[in-house]
């Protein structure tokens, strides 16, 4: 029987589920990102306060979490969506479009004017999929100091910056994605 599927605010005993939402959505990276970084995790303090701030979503089947949305605003007028993760026993089925939907629709609804994120530049479903959502890449040299920093973190952490990009959704163009609460 297929479960249904529900986005939410993530509650505190959903916090328990992300880290292994996060371990086996990375298993998917394997050979695109550092050992490393595969087995890295959220920490609870950053889910809890992501939580309590109502930056972070989780996708629900029936009433288990299968997947989730992190945002941080880290600019006055930009959300940054720091990580999204479906665990693959659920992929395939529009989940993550309907997290990336929701956020955006979250943040336009109050009052960001983009969303950025970061994501791999040469993983078939990284770059693609975002752009079929409607971001775009920001060239390098119109990166903010506090976006160009994400990416200083990332490769710190391992990951190799010339495989990364730095994407956004504006929220002011209303032929971007098309904004559904209900996914």
């Amino acid at each position: 029987m297929t479960p249904r599927y529900t986005i939410t605010a993530a509650r505190p005993q959903d916090l328990e589920v992300v880290p292994a939402i996060e371990l086996a959505a990375a298993r998917l990276l394997a050979g695109h990102m550092p050992e490393s970084a595969l087995e890295g995790t959220t920490s609870r303090d950053a889910l809890e306060t992501a939580q309590r701030d109502g930056h972070l979503w989780v996708v629900l089947a029936d009433d288990v979490p299968v997947g989730f949305a992190h945002v941080e605003v880290i600019e006055s007028d930009c959300a940054h969506l720091k990580e999204i993760d479906v665990h693959p026993e659920h992929g395939r089925r529009g989940l993550g479009t309907s997290l990336v939907r929701h956020v955006c629709g979250w943040a336009a609804a109050a009052g960001y004017q983009a969303v950025s994120l970061t994501t791999f530049r040469d993983v078939p479903w990284n770059m693609p999929f975002y752009a079929r959502l409607g971001f775009e890449v920001i060239p390098t040299d119109e990166l903010s100091p506090v976006l160009r920093a994400v990416v200083e973190d990332e490769s710190r952490r391992g990951l190799d910056p010339s495989r990364r990009v730095v994407m956004r959704w504006a929220s002011l163009r209303p032929s971007r994605v098309e904004v559904r609460s209900s996914d």
